[in-house]
């Protein structure tokens, strides 16, 4: 995969999230969700795109950090709507599935340029 490709599947993430956090209950558990959610998970494309454009290898690797951190906060979020019984597994399965790809993805590139 490459950098266009990433920039362009972390951005749907993204808009996809935002489709969940429209669909969450206006309630005080939903609303805190919703703004976590919709923070990490847009968070994800716009620090991947920042990424893109760090000055250094050091910089992209921490970076890539932030990304990774932010994909794993979204996942852990969609448990959350899950758990708390927000909306159901069926529609948040997909969303989950892809949040946890990107995060292995990003893990393994880290982990490749920390070795090199």
């Amino acid at each position: 995969m490459d950098e266009k490709e990433l920039k362009l599947r972390t951005k749907r993430f993204g808009l996809r999230a935002l489709k969940v956090v429209e669909a969450l209950p206006k309630s005080t558990t939903g609303r805190i969700i919703a703004n976590q959610l919709g923070r990490s998970a847009t968070s994800v494309g716009a620090n991947y795109r920042a990424s893109c454009r760090a000055r250094s290898k050091a910089e992209f690797i921490s970076k890539l950090g932030t990304v990774e951190e932010e994909a794993d906060e979204s996942c852990y979020r969609l448990e959350m709507i899950v758990d708390a019984q927000l909306l159901s597994q069926r529609r948040i399965s997909a969303l989950l599935q892809e949040g946890n790809e990107l995060v292995a993805i990003v893990s393994a590139s880290r982990r490749t340029l920390k070795g090199r």
